[in-house]
């Protein structure tokens, strides 16, 4: 199970890469009508929960700001970013880094049992299919977003 859950990583992510590669920073700030967030928040919010169900972010990782939770966690959004938001570029590059810790997450240890069950996910196994889940779903709103805002742009 584990070689598929690798293989599965590394596609999901490597197509959200690709999909948010060379993206116009002003393009990933536009929160379109209809929408709660705008793609910045979503690449944000995709890096932020992973590290969360993944590494245990905050408590057992610091490889990204604890900040990240105030700016891309669980019921925020850009209305209430203040100032030192990271860029696009910067998520990005992030993410590239999360997905060469996510491949070196040792195979044994997707049997391991949650301390706490999360969403029915028991084992750490299961919340990692349950993480690809989340990010999928992101990366569907990712993807619809650009298409609004490129249709709103045309019609200007």
């Amino acid at each position: 199970m584990s070689e598929r859950l690798f293989k599965t990583m590394e596609v999901t992510r490597n197509y959200l890469l690709k999909t948010i590669n060379g993206l116009d920073e002003a393009i990933a700030d536009v929160q379109p009508e209809g929408f709660n967030n705008n793609i910045h928040w979503h690449i944000g919010h995709i890096l932020t929960t992973a590290e969360q169900f993944m590494f245990g972010f905050p408590k057992k990782s610091t490889q990204l700001p604890e900040r990240y939770l105030e700016l891309f966690g669980t019921g925020t959004k850009p209305a209430d970013w203040k100032e030192d938001v990271p860029t696009v570029g910067e998520l990005t590059a992030q993410l590239q880094d999360q997905l060469k810790r996510m491949k070196a997450i040792p195979a044994e240890s997707f049997n391991e049992q949650l301390k706490t069950p999360f969403l029915g996910q028991e084992t750490f196994g299961e919340l990692i299919s349950f993480a690809l889940f989340h990010e999928t779903m992101h990366l569907g709103q990712i993807q619809a977003m650009k298409r609004v805002v490129a249709a709103a742009s045309v019609k200007q």
